[in-house]
């Protein structure tokens, strides 16, 4: 018998049908149903799949429930736009029914860690799926933030900050803030400024294999940090290592589906009267 374990915050009452027919389709295969919405810090045993029902953002509130447990989690998108969550909330049936004939495959994603400073966040999770942020406080003045690459310099970011994202992230933020798209199997990291203050200043795509050191400057004593969904206050005295961490984080691809056709859709590459 499989085992799914389901995971969402909380579900809109327009959307209630659609939760009640993605739990009658799992009793209707037989599968043995593990409920974890928002009451669990850890995944039980055995648990063969995690379904996040929700968008995007409750994909990122599962990666520390999932952690380096390598359970493969699939997003079933109840909002609009989603480039993690990738099954509508109309394709339930088909989507389940591909699960249970074992038509899909999975994507190994790359999680960024903050190697240091240690014990940022109370739950002790120190890594991100999209990507890790170093802003200025909206009511503060305009950050400097210097970034070393493996000990070589990089560049002072002068500006409201920076984002470095791994390749699902690309998709994220750092698009929003003028980044490039990288695909989900990308050995890249993309150095991405917020708001920058030079207009020669533009994203940069590193290995990711290289340790990152960040050290922020300006006349505020504090600078907003945050790694996907959590955020701090940290003090300009820290200095921020991150590099790749050494366990990834497992995605269902339905049959059928890949990313290109994905961001085509999602971001309306299509609409062209010329096609």
């Amino acid at each position: 018998m499989m085992r799914i374990a389901l995971f969402g915050k909380t579900i809109a009452p327009e959307n209630e049908i659609y939760y009640r027919q993605l739990l009658q389709e799992l009793v209707d295969n037989h599968v043995e149903v593990v409920d974890c919405f928002a009451r669990r810090s850890k995944l039980p045993d055995n648990v063969d799949m995690l379904l996040s029902i929700g968008g995007d953002g409750t994909i990122l509130d599962a990666v520390p429930l999932v952690g380096d447990s390598g359970i493969p989690v699939l997003g079933i998108n109840m909002g609009r736009l989603g480039f993690i969550s990738s099954v509508a909330k109309e394709e339930i049936h088909q989507a389940i029914t591909q699960i249970m004939e074992g038509r899909y495959t999975t994507e190994c994603r790359s999680l960024i860690e903050l190697v240091s400073p240690q014990g940022v966040f109370d739950d002790r999770v120190n890594y991100a799926l999209n990507e890790i942020n170093i802003i200025r406080n909206p009511e503060h003045s305009l950050l400097a933030i210097k970034v070393f690459v493996n000990d070589v310099f990089l560049n002072t970011y002068w500006g409201d900050g920076i984002l470095m994202a791994t390749p699902t992230g690309s998709t994220a933020y750092s698009l929003s803030a003028g980044g490039p798209i990288l695909t989900p199997d990308a050995k890249n990291f993309v150095i991405t400024p917020i708001a920058a203050h030079n207009l020669t200043v533009r994203p940069i795509v590193i290995p990711d294999d290289s340790v990152v050191r960040i050290q922020v400057e300006g006349r505020e004593k504090k600078f907003v940090f945050s790694m996907d969904s959590r955020v701090c206050a940290l003090d300009t005295s820290v200095e921020l290592v991150v590099r790749k961490a050494d366990f990834h984080f497992r995605t269902v691809r339905m049959e059928g589906t890949d990313f290109y056709s994905t961001i085509r859709n999602k971001l309306m590459w299509g609409k062209d009267n010329r096609n």
